[in-house]
């Protein structure tokens, strides 16, 4: 399998997810602000939209969404539990969580890393993502992970979006329960490897 990402961004979700998974993989730097990989080939010519992650499987098929990409690769260690059964309801509350991250806080931030918005706009984006972020806050007290005591795909995108605001100069110091899942994530040895790989920490 390759994966194409993009260091920070949010591929590094599906990156962390194949690292807990312990699957053999390639990861493909895919700049977003040229497009031009390593090797100096246009990335529009294997993904059309220009953007990352993309997974692209031995036999040439591709997903191109994150939480498609993280079920599809929980989905092929299950004894990892990295997504519960297909099926069952608390699948559907893994959905649910995918689902918000990417509606609620990853698309949330879109306006912060642009060029277009003014900043009184800026200023109302950063509050109604704090709001988000706090009833955030508020789910995981008593919980390690999103879904409980157990580690999910939910947790590798969740960690990667809660790592933004730091770029955009957001405080988060104010929440608490979010500020220890973070660290306590960002301690895993999967996501060690991740972020080591992307060049993030030494």
């Amino acid at each position: 399998m390759k994966l194409y990402y993009s260091p920070g961004a949010c591929s590094m979700s599906p990156h962390i997810v194949l690292h807990e998974a312990g699957l053999p993989h390639e990861a493909i730097a895919t700049p977003t602000k040229t497009h031009k990989l390593p090797d100096g080939t246009d990335y529009y010519t294997i993904n059309p939209l220009g953007y990352v992650p993309l997974l692209v499987l031995d036999d040439g098929r591709t997903l191109r969404e994150g939480p498609a990409i993280v079920q599809y690769l929980a989905d092929l260690v299950p004894d990892k539990k990295l997504a519960p059964p297909a099926g069952s309801f608390e699948r559907y509350q893994l959905q649910e969580w995918l689902t918000f991250i990417g509606t609620e806080l990853h698309m949330g931030f879109s306006p912060l890393f642009g060029r277009g918005a003014n900043d009184e706009y800026k200023a109302a984006v950063k509050e109604r993502l704090l709001g988000r972020l706090a009833w955030v806050d508020a789910q995981l007290a008593g919980r390690d992970y999103l879904m409980g005591q157990q580690f999910t795909v939910a947790d590798a995108y969740l960690f990667t979006v809660s790592g933004w605001p730091r770029v955009v100069g957001m405080d988060l110091s104010h929440l608490p329960h979010l500020m220890a899942y973070r660290k306590r994530v960002g301690a895993r040895p999967a996501v060690v490897a991740t972020m080591k790989a992307e060049g993030l920490i030494p």
